[in-house]
């Protein structure tokens, strides 16, 4: 079979999900230019320089390589010939401002005796049970939603197949994640640390359902470090979609999306420029489209994602320190006690708790980094939950209550952190929203709140005629990798869509239509 040729398609934005669709388009032959506002790719997949020191500022945590491994493998290509990564043999360290410290680990049963040290023989064997009812969950929904186009309930049974309805049932839609982990662990601190799985998604412990336990068994299936910061993952995606034939514009941003007789025309840049084409892929939050920051035509392309429906947003601090006193790895978390009152702060007070859990990834630490810790600092980024009402108000107030409280809790757990004003950036949802336009600064779209909410994200065709979505806020969902598998779905409906409006039109194997991507477990 040959390819579609003269096909005209821009891709606006150069996040992961763009990367993903550009690459799939460009090796079916099609003319593929992506626009990008900022200087690289990545999107939220970010660095910033801070002293000379250059800190990853967004998405830190590699998993579901599969994913990867496949769109590089339909291209005909390999992962490792454009990054290096390393399995990180440990997964997690947590420590509690109470006492306790915890690792999760790669190797199952070792995390099971760690637990068995530090809760007891019976939280060890509820550990046990619950990575095997989260690995059944993900083995139910992985080809039926996760790689598939926006499922609907009923498609989404009749996937699974009227005789797994066992399958289905045993994914808790109607059971929240909190109560479910209850099943498990009898220590609170456990419920906590598998509780914090709801964040990945920007969600709440409490409001999501259970079924979001399959995010444990992603972590368990491995987590990657990648020599020289995660940001090459995304200049490995560009490389590839360069190799294909794809061509970037950088410090291009898209003002409108060009909407004629009702369809998709191309778009114009903020310069003027116009670059017509025969389809547009959008990857940004579908937020930006509805509230017509890319112009009247494309504004009913989509729904804009009400306030209290985003998900989390958060607080940031890049910082190149000295560190003493606890012994970090590349992914560190430090709790306080109340973790409800985390979530409680900020999807109903609009606000940061007293003490939020803290994230720190040390950049310069685990099995990817090049050498020791420098003498004069390590590169390291600290993170808070926080509402996604960046576009209400810019946090100037709160950002330092907050950035005492945080130090102090990190402290209280062992960390001490010696740092310096001119080698700290802070980044709030304030600035989020500004960096990705009508997100309020949600870092994930929607939130997975209620047993509907993950039937809710948009999906890749929009309202407008060759109009395609991918990134965070359409399905599969927020995260590197699912966002990465949105542009796949994206690149597949546009390429399915062509080959029926011109069926004379030849083409490869479809890019990633609905069960057509492939998996490993297939």
């Amino acid at each position: 079979m040959g390819w579609i040729s003269a096909e005209r398609v821009v891709v606006v934005g150069a996040g992961m999900g763009g990367l993903a669709a550009a690459i799939d388009l460009a090796r079916q032959g099609l003319d593929v230019t992506v626009c990008e506002r900022a200087a690289v790719p990545g999107g939220k997949m970010r660095e910033v320089d801070v002293a000379g020191a250059r800190v990853a500022a967004g998405p830190t945590v590699f998993t579901m390589r599969w994913i990867f491994d496949e769109l590089f493998a339909a291209a005909g290509a390999s992962l490792d010939d454009y990054v290096d990564v390393v399995a990180a043999d440990t997964l997690a360290r947590h420590a509690w401002r109470e006492g306790g410290r915890l690792d999760l680990f790669a190797d199952v049963e070792r995390s099971a005796d760690a637990i068995g040290d530090f809760a007891g023989a019976k939280d060890a064997a509820g550990f046990r049970t619950f990575c095997h009812r989260s690995a059944d969950i993900f083995r139910t929904l992985e080809r039926t939603f996760i790689a598939a186009e926006r499922p609907n309930p009923v498609s989404l049974v009749n996937r699974v197949g009227l005789m797994n309805l066992g399958a289905m049932l045993r994914t808790e839609p109607f059971k929240t994640m909190w109560t479910a982990l209850g099943e498990h662990f009898e220590d609170p601190r456990l419920r906590q640390l598998f509780g914090r799985y709801a964040t990945y998604v920007g969600s709440s412990p409490w409001l999501t359902p259970a079924t979001l336990m399959l995010v444990a068994h992603v972590e368990q299936d491995g987590v990657w470090l990648v020599k020289g910061g995660i940001c090459r993952v995304a200049q490995a995606l560009q490389r590839l979609a360069e190799d294909q034939g794809a061509r970037f514009r950088f410090r291009a941003p898209v003002a409108e999306i060009r909407v004629e007789n009702g369809r998709a025309a191309g778009v114009v840049l903020a310069d003027g420029e116009r670059i017509d084409a025969d389809a547009v892929v959008f990857n940004g939050d579908v937020s930006a489209l509805a509230t017509g920051r890319l112009g009247a035509g494309a504004r009913r392309a989509a729904t804009a994602t009400k306030r209290h429906q985003r998900g989390l947003s958060a607080l940031t601090w890049c910082l190149e320190a000295k560190t003493a006193g606890f012994p970090l790895v590349h992914h560190n978390v430090f709790f306080a006690e109340d973790y409800a009152r985390e979530f409680e702060a900020v999807f109903r007070d609009r606000t940061v708790c007293d003490s939020p859990t803290v994230y720190v990834c040390a950049q310069d630490r685990g099995e990817a980094a090049d050498g020791p810790t420098p003498a004069d600092g390590e590169r390291l980024l600290l993170l808070v939950n926080a509402p996604a009402d960046g576009d209400a108000h810019d946090f100037a107030e709160l950002a330092p209550a907050v950035e005492r409280r945080t130090f102090d809790l990190l402290n209280r757990c062992g960390l001490e952190v010696e740092r310096r004003a001119d080698a700290t950036a802070t980044t709030t949802p304030h600035l989020f929203d500004t960096l990705f336009p009508a997100t309020g600064g949600a870092l994930y779209g929607r939130a997975s709140h209620g047993s509907m909410a993950s039937f809710q994200r948009a999906g890749a065709r929009t309202r407008v005629t060759g109009l395609y979505a991918a990134g965070g806020s359409v399905h599969p969902g927020a995260g590197v990798p699912m966002a990465t598998m949105s542009g796949r779905l994206a690149a597949g409906r546009l390429v399915d869509d062509l080959a029926r409006a011109r069926p004379h039109t030849a083409r490869r194997a479809p890019a990633a239509s609905a069960g057509a991507l492939s998996s490993r477990r297939a």
